[in-house]
């Protein structure tokens, strides 16, 4: 029995579907008016492994994910790169499914835009305004929070102590500092629809509640985001939409934690904003998809370059133990293959709030176990079952797997890199990559004969940081090689 934790009760709970045998689903999709990043890319690989779980228990499921394509952060974009906001949007927009291609995440079975819902989207308003739930001001129509006794259920905000401090802006005209828009009017330059209150265009808000509503009916099952969205923007879609159509909207709120870059936000006035693209061009897919599962998906992660360079060994790993089962065979592993109870233990780690990173400990306790298995002639049998689930977490195994990796690496690249970890390490000036790498396991072997273990700890962490993977022989000698080779 699957269980998950609801945003809404904050508790885990067991998963039981309105309909049965089928699960309908809505998350919030990308804003297209930037280049999308790391975060992006762990909400969407969670949910991706979400969706191929609840089709491998034989839910019939229906997935949703919008795009945003008309907001305040496409039409600043607009103007600050002096081009039509349709143009922004069409931009960034296959700049994201390029990169979830390269990831693995399969398609939404529907990727509605807002723009395609706008009869939807005033339909909602109009019952709004029509129960007294919504109002119409100079600029635009705005929802009553007052008017939903139950705001805050969500995010368990409170509205006493929301409105310490709140004010309303100079250039807005509602009637309280909490209400927010459902449709802003026309101003000179911004893309607007008809509408009985006047030419203008949605709010964020209502779009999402509009779309869901079309689409998957209330109430569905689960709705999905990022923590960031708790509040407020799923808890005015609760607000607008349980104001005028029979509660709940959604059964299940399922919320992915957050994605911070050595230790802080993402954001380009840091320096640390990378576009997914350009990491994906210098990176290994597959580790990062390995990299996000080993996290709990409602856990806060911190990204660094050596929790990255991490998992690319870890990945590695897992491709020779591959080889080393299949010795070059291919096999089917599309039917359920159990084989010492792997898949069982895979199918239980999900089935308690998806817990990736247990599941792939038991993939990892696998291959700790292949030479086992390939002694007692059980290696085909294991890898069948292993294939079986690496598939389930969106990790392949694919015909690249039964290929040696050609790993090109810029030793010298690399070797600054080691240098900057490692103040201990002295390196003269115009030294080459491999002495500098030399310098410092010769400064490791130094420390351990002082006995000076912290130190001797410190530089192998930073070699194994650089993938540099040390060999200590019975001569006392250290030898090293780049991971993989």
């Amino acid at each position: 029995m699957l269980r998950l934790y609801n945003t809404l009760s904050r508790k885990v709970e067991e998963f039981s579907p309105v309909r049965k045998g089928e699960v309908r689903m809505y998350v919030c999709g990308l804003t297209p008016s930037g280049e999308p990043h790391l975060g992006h890319a762990r909400s969407f690989l969670f949910f991706d492994v979400f969706r191929r779980y609840l089709r491998h228990l034989g839910y019939k499921v229906t997935y949703v994910q919008n795009v945003t394509d008309i907001d305040d952060r496409s039409i600043e974009a607009s103007r600050q790169e002096g081009r039509p906001w349709h143009e922004i949007i069409e931009r960034y927009y296959s700049s994201f499914k390029r990169s979830m291609r390269r990831l693995g995440v399969a398609e939404p079975d529907v990727e509605p835009r807002a723009t395609e819902y706008i009869p939807q989207i005033l339909n909602m308003i109009e019952k709004l305004v029509e129960t007294g739930h919504a109002y119409a001001s100079d600029d635009g129509v705005y929802f009553r929070v007052g008017s939903f006794s139950r705001y805050g259920k969500l995010s368990g905000e409170n509205l006493d102590e929301l409105m310490i401090g709140a004010r309303i802006r100079e250039n807005e005209k509602k009637q309280n500092p909490l209400d927010f828009a459902l449709w802003k009017f026309e101003k000179p330059g911004e893309p607007s629809w008809p509408s009985s209150f006047g030419p203008g265009r949605p709010g964020w808000h209502i779009e999402c509640s509009a779309m869901a509503h079309d689409l998957l009916g209330e109430p569905f099952d689960i709705h999905g985001g990022g923590a960031d969205l708790i509040f407020p923007h799923h808890e005015n879609e609760i607000a607008q939409t349980e104001s005028i159509l029979t509660p709940p909207m959604v059964n299940v709120w399922v919320h992915g934690g957050l994605l911070l870059f050595e230790q802080r936000k993402m954001s380009k006035s840091l320096g640390n904003y990378e576009p997914l693209y350009e990491l994906l061009d210098r990176a290994d897919t597959q580790a990062i998809r390995l990299l996000f599962l080993q996290t709990g998906y409602r856990k806060r992660m911190n990204f660094t370059e050596d929790s990255f360079s991490g998992a690319t060994v870890a990945i590695n790993k897992l491709r020779k133990a591959w080889r080393t089962l299949t010795n070059g065979q291919t096999i089917d592993f599309e039917t359920h293959a159990e084989h010492d109870g792997i898949v069982t233990r895979v199918e239980e780690a999900l089935a308690d709030d998806m817990n990736t990173a247990a599941a792939i400990a038991e993939v990892f306790g696998t291959v700790d176990r292949i030479e086992e298995y390939v002694q007692g002639g059980e290696a085909l049998d294991a890898a069948r079952a292993l294939g079986y689930v690496l598939t389930l977490l969106g990790l392949g195994p694919d015909e690249r797997w039964l290929e040696e990796p050609v790993i090109e690496v810029d030793i010298d690249a690399v070797a600054q890199r080691l240098i900057a970890r490692l103040e201990a390490v002295v390196v003269p000036d115009g030294e080459s990559g491999e002495r500098i790498i030399a310098r410092a396991i010769e400064a490791r072997d130094e420390a351990r004969r002082k006995k000076d273990f912290a130190l001797a700890d410190r530089i192998r962490d930073a070699l194994i940081a650089e993938r540099i993977e040390l060999r200590d022989t019975r001569e006392g000698t250290t030898t090293w090689t780049l991971a993989g080779e």
